[in-house]
């Protein structure tokens, strides 16, 4: 049956509606969604010219003369609202059409009458001092970042996605200085030991889009296509440099051409460029020509693990693949932010998948979205995957796991229900229609209408408007005596509330002794029979979702549980450990200790690197958020013992490496302890395990916390540090391991102050180490501090911070005390917003199940 047509699709599914985006400009904080519609209606034809005047020191004032031009076409004498978040008296002089006039401000606004406009060709001309809210200034370089709405934190602009416009970009620096923007270098000359750079226009883009960097950056070349791939670094490890920077080069083209091919449309932009950004807060960001990226994912010795050779592969793929999904075609509005995301993360999968490796390309999909994905959607707090905006300064609390990893899970059972070719096909009309434009769900629903041969209405309803998932059980009989199945029935509800039904195909699989039988099933029903199940003969055991393309909690057959290492398919593994620990968290089979053990036993024989991680990891997480501390005490040299063992059998470095880091995150005892100490202060690892300087400063970390004399491990450990990125970083994470509580104190006091959080990385590192569970209950007395400061966080922060923040200070908290903060602030504190509410739940979920499971 096909769905409704496209006038009712509009209707539907368009969160910020025509009613609620009105056209009247309202003056207040941030950009409105009334304010956006209002100025999209009449401006057109923008042009930014900007050139800035940056001086070496990072704490001084950076000049700006900025020449702001648009079409005008507003006819209602409403005042025209340029957006600059700084202090207004940054803003020195403004000139519209050639005529100066006063400066008149207002909430985060520049205000410019009506009668001072013409209809028609407009230019204003402003002198300020740049704001810096956004320019991530370090010692010796900075680079910019806009998304979603902090290009107004810097020079005065139209602040919103759907008002595209070219940016013409002129800097002066000092002059050991380079620098790198959207648009091709035209010309460089240095004066007076300044240099001065003058940048083509770029090509037509949104503000938050718009960027550059400069500093004390190494720069490597390539020629390609007759053209060229610049890529801005400061990393100064030379094996890493080596090893790193022919493998970044060719990743990058690689997935160039991939995305050229699938979407039948060359690269889009005027030029190639990458930085790579120490401590950078985000994985990656997509400005196109400057993509920024994180210098500890791209730099990588040689031996590397597969894990971060498949980060580092995602990575890039992740941000070329921007290139079509968010900088060609861009969201309408910052609600469908999610809309470049899964296409990003969608076809990065798609693009880092081996040819004729479907099992692999499977097991990394499974692994790297489930496990992140159920994180938010088990939550209270979860949220859908495209959600309400009334104002863009509440854009950045709209990120986090849902968009990044639901929605590509999503994604592939939209592809699966519509079929890869009419899918593709949808897509790449989607892309040609809106290119250089901007774009909503309900535009690329419409155009993915024409293709497909299933009702799509139910499908979007539950899987993009709505939050959770499902929770699956089952009901089989059996003939007397044991025989062949009768009966077998499947049950499907919410993990919350009632009513969804979520539609999706999934698998369950029959095992033999050395058989599997699989069944597939499309129908979604809140209780329905299983024909294809009957007259099967008696399994050793099923397995749900053993293909891992279903989404929700499935239920357990516990008699796989001593079959379970054994399965042979290694998806099939990673999807019954991952549905094993949902259902620990739920209550259902298992409780955290059985479970613990029974990861415990596989470590030496589970074999699959990807598989190994998912197992430590789980490992760790129920060792200190769902044991209690008695019973680790009691536990530790067991599991110590074990996790000791398997790395002594495993065959793979990979392998081993990855269960020393396993080791390093749970010991416990004298012995355990001395045996580390003894690797960090001689620097000599375990037969076949390979580490380098980060491993050697995180087992610094991890026995500072334990030891009366961590500072001197610190301060032994600093020394040995040579990059003076990393050194800095190491700085700023030093206090919180402190032995000193004092010190500690003063490092959580200092973290009110808005210039102590710059290097976001850094201080949420540091935050997991002062809020350790073997620092606890010490630190709970941070935690009502911390829950205050987030609204500042919100505002004054990138947007993963506010998320990082919670994660990194509750996130392995399971104390009855701790429990009770969070309850009452969230009960009291009424001027949270519900979007910052959401992510206290969410970062606070394992904490509200550890009262149960625990206590």
């Amino acid at each position: 049956m096909k769905w409704m047509p496209v006038s009712y699709i509009l209707l539907l599914f368009c969160i910020v509606s025509c009613n609620e985006r009105s056209e009247k400009a309202v003056i207040s904080n941030g950009i409105s969604d009334t304010l956006a519609v209002a100025r999209k209606n009449t401006l057109t034809n923008l042009h930014y010219d900007l050139s800035f005047d940056i001086p070496a020191k990072p704490t001084a004032a950076i000049t700006l003369k900025e020449r702001l031009s648009f079409h005008y076409a507003d006819a209602s004498g409403a005042p025209l609202l340029i957006d600059f978040k700084e202090d207004p008296q940054k803003l020195k002089k403004i000139t519209i059409n050639d005529k100066e006039i006063p400066i008149h401000y207002e909430n985060e606004h520049i205000i410019i009458d009506a009668p001072l406009l013409k209809k028609g060709a407009n230019h204003i001309l402003l002198q300020l001092i740049a704001g810096n809210g956004a320019l991530n200034r370090r010692d010796d370089f900075l680079y910019t970042l806009f998304v979603p709405d902090r290009a107004r934190t810097v020079f005065p602009c139209f602040d919103q996605p759907d008002l595209k416009a070219t940016f013409t970009l002129s800097l002066a620096i000092p002059g050991d200085w380079v620098a790198i923007a959207n648009g091709k270098l035209r010309d460089s000359t240095i004066n007076n030991g300044r240099k001065l750079l003058h940048f083509a226009p770029s090509d037509k883009i949104s503000t938050y889009l718009f960027s550059f960097a400069a500093g004390k950056f190494r720069v490597a070349k390539e020629r390609w296509r007759n053209d060229e791939i610049e890529f801005f670094y400061r990393e100064t490890d030379s094996e890493k440099i080596n090893n790193s920077l022919h493998a970044i080069f060719e990743q990058y083209k690689k997935m160039v051409e991939f995305n050229e091919q699938w979407t039948g449309i060359a690269y889009p932009f005027q030029k190639h460029g990458m930085v790579a950004i120490p401590d950078f807060q985000f994985g990656g960001m997509e400005h196109p020509g400057a993509i920024l990226l994180q210098a500890a994912t791209l730099f990588l010795t040689g031996d590397a693990t597969e894990s971060q050779l498949n980060s580092r592969a995602h990575l890039l793929a992740h941000e070329v693949a921007h290139m079509w999904f968010g900088d060609l075609v861009t969201m309408s509005w910052f609600s469908d932010v999610w809309m470049k995301e899964v296409f990003a993360n969608f076809m990065a999968d798609k693009a880092t998948a081996m040819p004729h490796h479907d099992q692999g390309f499977s097991l990394k999909f499974l692994t790297d979205h489930l496990p992140p994905a159920y994180a938010i959607d088990r939550t209270t707090g979860a949220n859908p995957i495209r959600q309400p905006l009334n104002n863009l300064e509440e854009a950045g609390t709209l990120y986090g796991g849902i968009i990044y990893h639901k929605s590509p899970v999503m994604m592939r059972q939209l592809e699966d229900l519509m079929g890869t070719d009419g899918f593709q096909k949808g897509v790449r009309t989607y892309l040609k229609t809106f290119a250089f434009k901007n774009a909503s769900w309900p535009d690329l629903i419409g155009i993915l209408d024409q293709q497909a041969p299933a009702d799509l209405r139910a499908w979007n309803a539950v899987w993009v408007n709505k939050p959770g998932r499902p929770v699956f059980d089952y009901k089989m009989n059996y003939a007397p005596g044991g025989g062949s199945i009768t009966g077998f029935a499947l049950f499907q509800k919410p993990e919350f509330g009632t009513g969804l039904v979520w539609p999706q195909r999934f698998d369950i699989s029959f095992y033999y002794k050395g058989l599997v039988r699989t069944i597939t099933v499309s129908d979604s029903l809140p209780a329905q029979e299983v024909p294809r199940a009957l007259d099967r003969k008696r399994p050793l055991f099923i397995q749900f979702n053993a293909s891992g393309t279903g989404y929700g909690v499935w239920p357990i057959d516990t008699a796989m549980l001593p079959h379970l290492f054994g399965i042979d398919n290694y998806v099939s593994r990673a999807s019954a450990y991952i549905s094993l620990y949902e259902n620990m968290l739920n209550g259902r089979y298992t409780t955290p200790l059985q479970l613990l053990r029974l990861f415990e036993s596989g470590l030496a024989r589970e074999t699959v690197e990807l598989n190994i991680r998912l197992l430590t990891g789980y490992i760790s997480t129920i060792y200190w958020s769902f044991i209690a501390p008695q019973q680790r005490s009691l536990y530790i040299a067991t599991l110590e013992n074990s996790i000791w063992k398997a790395l002594q059998q495993q065959k793979n470095t990979n392998n081993k490496k990855i269960l020393f880091g396993c080791y390093q995150s749970v010991f416990g005892t004298e012995t355990a302890t001395a045996r580390l100490y003894s690797t960090w202060y001689s620097q000599d690892p375990p037969a076949n395990v390979v580490l380098k300087e980060e491993d050697y400063t995180n087992l610094a970390f991890a026995l500072a916390l334990r030891s009366k004399t961590g500072d001197k491990i610190l301060q032994q450990q600093l020394l040995r540090i040579k990059d003076p990125d990393r050194a800095k970083r190491f700085r700023i994470i030093m206090p919180a391991l402190s032995a000193d509580s004092v010190v500690r104190d003063q490092f959580f006091a200092g973290l009110q102050q808005r210039k102590n959080r710059s290097n976001e990385s850094a201080v949420s590192a540091a935050l997991t180490y002062l809020h350790h569970p073997i620092r606890q209950p010490s630190a709970e007395k941070y935690l009502e501090k911390t829950l205050q400061l987030l609204p500042e966080i919100q505002s004054t922060g990138d947007i993963f911070f506010p998320g990082n923040w919670l994660q990194s200070s509750f996130g392995n908290y399971q104390s009855a005390p701790a429990h009770h903060i969070v309850t009452v602030f969230l009960q009291t504190d009424h001027t949270l917003n519900s979007s910052l509410k959401a992510k206290v739940l969410q970062s606070t979920d394992n904490l509200r199940r550890a009262q149960v499971i625990v206590h």
